[in-house]
């Protein structure tokens, strides 16, 4: 496979991912807050999106550079390696308003 294909399949797949984000999200934060299943498909949408945003980064730098694809990496790297001490209230601003901006990133 060509390092363009597998960069626009990545893209389809963050495209995706930040999609499903969006749909939880619209669900509001009080439903966030009373279902713990919302919490955990957080966290793992956060790792799948900080995954993606890492292998974009690495295949096309230039292309990638702006910050909320490192921030995205960061965010993937602390859920995934501290998630005794994740902050729900953070994660839930982050996938609100953080994930739309990458989207944005990602179609502009």
């Amino acid at each position: 496979m060509r390092d363009e294909d597998r960069v626009e399949r990545w893209i389809a797949d963050l495209i995706s991912t930040l999609d499903q984000a969006a749909e939880l999200v619209a669900r509001g934060e009080e439903e966030y807050r009373r279902d713990p299943a919302l919490p955990l498909a957080f966290e793992v949408l956060s790792n799948r999106v900080g995954e993606l945003a890492k292998r974009l980064v690495a295949a096309a730098p230039e292309r990638f550079a702006s910050a909320v694809f490192r921030q995205a990496a960061r965010n993937r790297d602390f859920v995934a390696h501290h998630d005794d001490r994740i902050d729900h209230a953070i994660l839930w601003r982050t996938v609100r308003d953080g994930f739309p901006l990458l989207r944005s990133e990602l179609v502009s």
